[in-house]
């Protein structure tokens, strides 16, 4: 029984830190975009890549 007078505080200490932090990230706008992330990775473009130049291209002649 004497647990509970410890362990009843400590869990609603707990509850309002949890609360608090929750409505901070919230204020700070941690929450406020959570669709576009989503819908950039479905419009992703999949082509591939332009080939690189030819190694000539730096204008000197040698070849490699």
């Amino acid at each position: 029984m004497e647990a509970l007078y410890l362990l009843v505080p400590l869990s609603i200490v707990v509850v309002f830190a949890a609360i608090w932090i929750f409505f901070a990230a919230s204020d700070n706008g941690q929450f406020d975009d959570l669709v576009g992330p989503g819908m950039r990775i479905l419009q992703d473009d999949d082509r591939p890549a332009a080939a690189p130049e030819a190694d000539d291209a730096k204008g000197d002649g040698e070849k490699t």
